[in-house]
């Protein structure tokens, strides 16, 4: 939905891969841009997702995931994605839990939508006890008895074990060792109403806005502080150094190769609808 100004509408979270990728864009430092934006709106990914079921943004953060099912209305662009290896979902518990034990367990998501309660439907098919909640509460609902486990993602990953909670399952290296190709967590996504010409000139203003972050990272810093849920600067350069790399200048042929096989899985295993929409316009 186009703003009052003709503007384009942007979503993305305020996690610091995120804002670490679009620093340069909406801070007016990259050049030439050929598309104008609205101020954009730093949302919870989930929140994003649910939006993008509602059609509500021109260009937006989601998870792949929630990529699955809107890709009628929604193509993915090529720059600003997050994929990788070695850094996927964990599902983590205060104490050890047998493995046979997990599917009577209640475990908290980040969100239906996530990609992270794409992977543990699929890495635990037979797990009915979902709950969701906002990804920054999983670690004290897990310490505080509410859920037994829980699915943790962004800055959680640098953070729970010093809080006392065990790994059971690194969903992310799951995938890795069952497909052997990088596992997709986030994207940017266009409307197809746009247009070719459109979406890839906002392609390139999402790339060069990544250029600019690779070669200022610390200029970057302090706007990245300021959305961030963690406040310490060593925590947030390891969000940013595992969950932005040359992936999310350009997917590639591996990227878009992982992606494919996400999707494939996901509708094989009935969390995702059939589509016959290419994944780019």
């Amino acid at each position: 939905m186009l703003p009052m100004n003709g503007n384009l509408s942007l979503g993305f979270s305020p996690c610091p891969n995120d804002t670490f990728i679009f620093y340069g864009l909406v801070h007016g430092l990259v050049a030439p841009v050929e598309v104008a934006f609205a101020e954009p709106v730093l949302e919870d990914v989930e929140k994003l997702n649910l939006w993008a079921m509602a059609k509500k943004l021109d260009v937006t953060k989601l998870s792949f995931h929630a990529l699955g099912h809107v890709l009628d209305e929604y193509c993915l662009l090529s720059a600003g994605s997050a994929l990788g290896r070695g850094c996927g979902p964990l599902l983590v518990a205060a104490s050890e839990i047998p493995p046979g034990e997990l599917r009577e367990m209640t475990i908290a998501i980040p969100g239906k939508l996530t990609t992270a309660a794409m992977l543990l439907q699929m890495f635990l098919p037979d797990g009915q006890r979902l709950v969701e909640m906002r990804f920054d509460r999983i670690i004290g609902a897990i310490k505080d008895g509410q859920v037994d486990a829980g699915v943790i993602i962004h800055e959680s990953r640098f953070t729970y074990a010093e809080q006392g909670l065990f790994c059971l399952q690194d969903l992310g290296r799951w995938w890795e060792q069952s497909t052997g190709l990088p596992i997709p967590l986030g994207c940017i996504a266009a409307r197809r109403s746009l247009g070719r010409d459109r979406i890839a000139a906002i392609d390139r203003a999402i790339r060069a806005s990544v250029a600019y972050g690779f070669a200022h990272p610390d200029g970057c810093l302090p706007y990245i502080r300021s959305k961030s849920q963690e406040l310490e600067a060593g925590i947030v350069r390891s969000h940013i150094r595992l969950y932005v790399n040359e992936f999310s200048r350009d997917l590639g042929e591996e990227g878009i190769a992982a992606i494919e096989a996400f999707m494939a899985r996901g509708r094989r295993a009935g969390v995702l609808p059939e589509s016959r929409m290419e994944l780019l316009l």
